[in-house]
């Protein structure tokens, strides 16, 4: 079980990482031009356009709170025997609310510039590798609470 957890939480990093650093979408106009975009793109992107406001909501809601729920699994599952019900078990579920909210913004994306005609959107490898960081984390966060009820009824 320990690898397993281990394993999970190393993988949902990694795929974190590859999810924000590469194309999440790909948008071709007139079949000349094409351009893909990556969540650290958009960042920049609105950074340099001086939204800068905007930059920090996406860079808030893409990137920090998914790295930190990720290191709060992650603390969780080092202290899961000897941290019953503390700050951890409330901040994850608090956080999982925001989790996959890029993912559904660039499907919104995806549909309103497929409707609209000016271009196509196609969803690129990032965009999978976002969603599936977002779902083995859920998995982790799962397994801990799980083992951490087992332990808890062992203890009754």
């Amino acid at each position: 079980m320990v690898f397993l957890l281990s394993f999970l939480i190393i993988l949902s990093s990694v795929t974190l990482t590859l999810g924000v650093v590469l194309p999440i979408m790909k948008f071709e106009s007139f079949y000349f031009f094409d351009e893909t975009t990556s969540i650290i793109d958009v960042i920049t992107t609105l950074y340099v356009s001086e939204e800068y406001l905007l930059a920090a909501l996406v860079a808030s809601f893409s990137v920090i709170f998914p790295f930190t729920k990720q290191m709060a699994v992650l603390l969780e599952a080092i202290n899961w025997n000897r941290q019953k019900n503390g700050v951890l078990m409330k901040l994850i579920p608090l956080l999982s609310k925001w989790s996959m909210m890029d993912v559904l913004l660039v499907a919104l994306v995806i549909v309103a510039a497929k409707l609209s005609g000016v271009a196509s959107a196609f969803s690129q490898i990032g965009l999978w590798f976002y969603a599936s960081s977002t779902l083995l984390t859920i998995i982790s966060h799962w397994l801990i609470h799980k083992r951490s009820s087992a332990i808890l009824f062992a203890e009754d």
